[in-house]
């Protein structure tokens, strides 16, 4: 069977949530108040980037100048990486952070090749424009993770999904293997989902060694 690895961006490749660093340095109000609406499920994920971000008046080229050596990759993501490149996995990232900045932490690191499905930004005077386009071409205002690991599925693959966060949790429940750190560790050892646990990435390539 052909597998898939499905992984996350902010808090699982890279430690920190780069959008929260750059809508606490470029957000003109209070983008805080719209994540505790979005953590209590009062406004869906697509509600909240859109309402954050267009809080951002600066371009892109500041944007990417600001993050620019500062956002720190969790440990063992380019052992990852090649692993999967030398068993024929294929390697995706389905990120709900917009695929700007991924794209450039993964060139500046030189991982530019690898597949990024995640929010698209329109930068525009009265704000950036962010939303969800699912592998349809259909705009989303939720469920982003979930349409694509439903479409991973549906052509044939076994997808080891990895992530860290809330958003994580429904996507993870269609993996045939997940690994998981934070919300969704805590979730998956509260609902007794089956799941391995990691800190570093490298802790993925030793379990992945012994499926």
């Amino acid at each position: 069977m052909k597998t898939l690895i499905q992984c996350d961006f902010d808090g699982t490749i890279s430690k920190e949530d780069t959008s929260f660093f750059l809508l606490d340095t470029f957000a003109q109000g209070d983008w805080r108040e719209l994540l505790q609406e979005y953590k209590e499920h009062k406004i869906s994920v697509g509600e909240f980037n859109a309402r954050a971000f267009a809080m951002v008046k600066a371009d892109k080229p500041t944007l990417l100048e600001a993050i620019k050596g500062k956002i720190e990759i969790r440990p063992g993501f380019h052992e990852l990486v090649a692993y999967c490149s030398m068993k024929g996995f294929r390697f995706v990232i389905v990120s709900h952070g917009p695929a700007f900045y991924i794209k450039a932490v993964l060139k500046e690191i030189g991982l530019e090749n690898i597949e990024v499905y995640a929010a698209q930004a329109s930068f525009r005077p009265g704000g950036i424009r962010a939303r969800y386009i699912g592998p349809d071409g259909k705009q989303l205002d939720n469920g982003l993770k979930e349409a694509y690991i439903k479409l991973f599925l549906k052509q044939g693959y076994r997808v080891i999904y990895i992530g860290n966060g809330g958003s994580d949790i429904l996507p993870a429940k269609y993996a045939h293997q997940v690994f998981a750190r934070g919300e969704l560790l805590a979730y998956c050892r509260e609902n007794k989902i089956k799941c391995k646990p990691f800190d570093n990435l490298s802790d993925v390539v030793s379990a992945l060694e012994l499926l």
